[in-house]
């Protein structure tokens, strides 16, 4: 079982993000808590995995700390509460506010969540009422980036943003030529020969 990545981070979405290690990209469900934990890509960071095995599919799904991946635990815990609908709640409540709503009975506080109805909201206060008393009450605001200097590649990145072009279109064009002229390229040079790259990829 995959238990961490530690890697580039490639692409960022709605509710996904890919991590890059070694040159394979791994595709992550999040939380948008995590998500907006994330750095930029293409800088680098590492993610608690908690993998669920399926008959159609490996599923990862991602944690910028541990205690946020000890509530999805919990939270899947409770039938009819799958992995998306764990991390719904946990994008639309903090832990704090959901061992409140947990210890006062508040099911229309958990019903805001996509996903969880009336019949859901009632089985998770019931069966999580005597659980949440070891819970931490707050993710922790420890994560960092692994790599947290800004670099000539992140800065010829957001150039490129700055004229328009798109955040995963810039991306890959900034690394292919790191990868050619490497790390010793000034930004000139990688923003000058990104913009003929993306002109000629446009073209082609």
């Amino acid at each position: 079982m995959i238990a961490q990545l530690t890697g580039r981070v490639d692409a960022l979405s709605d509710g996904t993000c890919v991590i890059d290690v070694g040159g394979v990209g791994y595709l992550v469900q999040a939380s948008s808590r995590t998500l907006s934990a994330l750095p930029q890509p293409p800088a680098s960071a590492k993610v608690l995995i908690e993998t669920q095995v399926r008959e159609d599919a490996i599923v990862l799904y991602g944690f910028a700390d541990s205690a946020e991946r000890d509530w999805f635990r919990l939270l899947t815990t409770v039938q009819g509460v799958g992995g998306k609908v764990a991390l719904a709640i946990l994008s639309s409540m903090s832990p704090r506010d959901l061992i409140g709503a947990i210890a006062a009975g508040d099911k229309a506080s958990l019903t805001r969540a996509q996903g969880v109805g009336p019949r859901l909201a009632i089985r998770l206060l019931t069966e999580l009422k005597d659980k949440t008393g070891t819970m931490p009450t707050a993710t922790g605001v420890s994560y960092t980036p692994i790599t947290a200097a800004v670099t000539p590649a992140d800065d010829a990145v957001s150039a490129l943003v700055n004229l328009g072009y798109r955040r995963s279109e810039a991306a890959p064009a900034v690394a292919r030529v790191l990868d050619r002229q490497g790390e010793a390229a000034t930004l000139d040079t990688l923003i000058r020969d990104s913009l003929r790259e993306l002109a000629q990829r446009s073209a082609g």
